[in-house]
């Protein structure tokens, strides 16, 4: 049976639309009338304890409306999740956040946030997967819920950098007394960020970027 629709193209209003595209006067980027100058796409994991902000940097970085897998916190939690530090936490990530970033017409970043939990740290192999680097957020509060995302990115040698979330009644510190405090090593960048913050994301993220570059120029 012949179709009415050609395979190829449809028309609004009688103007005429390639297959793949939603509007015929649409503003066009050069990568999408030609595939051979698509931009590189680039993977980045943010990691870090349970509620450091990964879920936060995510979605106040994100020029997509982020995918998120949260959760309402239940009784079933209370003597597993300590809440001391975030007392009106109310959900959870059970699986990841995912994001996007366009930096530049040739860099694309998706973002994955891991879930915090350790009954969740099954799921990092999959989630670390072909990704350039990650970011390791740090609480000074608490500091010590970061030690087992920094030992898996070491132990897997993926590059990394390290960023103390800062909060309004946390104690701001020097990188330099959060590096030593972590024994971070001297070529690893630490930084202090504010993860609502769309442009203190940003820098973050180019950090780590340009650390990834330096680490695997390749």
């Amino acid at each position: 049976m012949d179709s009415a629709v050609s395979d190829a193209t449809a028309s609004v209003g009688g103007t005429p639309l390639v297959a793949g595209f939603a509007e015929p006067d649409e503003d066009l980027k050069a990568w999408q009338k030609d595939r051979s100058q698509a931009p590189i796409a680039t993977k980045i994991v943010v990691a870090g304890g349970f509620g450091v902000g990964k879920t936060t940097l995510v979605t106040a970085v994100s020029e997509i409306t982020p995918l998120q897998t949260e959760a309402l916190m239940t009784q079933a939690s209370e003597g597993t999740d300590d809440l001391t530090a975030t007392p009106d936490k109310l959900t959870t990530t059970v699986a990841m956040d995912f994001g996007r970033l366009t930096l530049d017409d040739d860099l694309v970043l998706y973002l994955f946030g891991t879930p915090g939990q350790q009954r969740f740290w099954f799921m990092w192999d999959d989630l670390v997967r072909g990704a350039i680097g990650a970011v390791v957020l740090a609480d000074t509060r608490r500091l010590k819920d970061c030690f087992p995302a920094l030992d898996y990115f070491e132990s897997c040698g993926l590059p990394y950098v390290v960023a103390v979330n800062h909060f309004d009644e946390s104690e701001l510190f020097e990188p330099e007394d959060v590096r030593e405090a972590l024994t971070i090593p001297a070529h690893i960048p630490v930084m202090i960020m504010d993860a609502r913050r769309r442009i203190s994301v940003i820098e973050t993220l180019l950090a780590l970027v340009g650390h990834a570059l330096d680490e695997t120029p390749e």
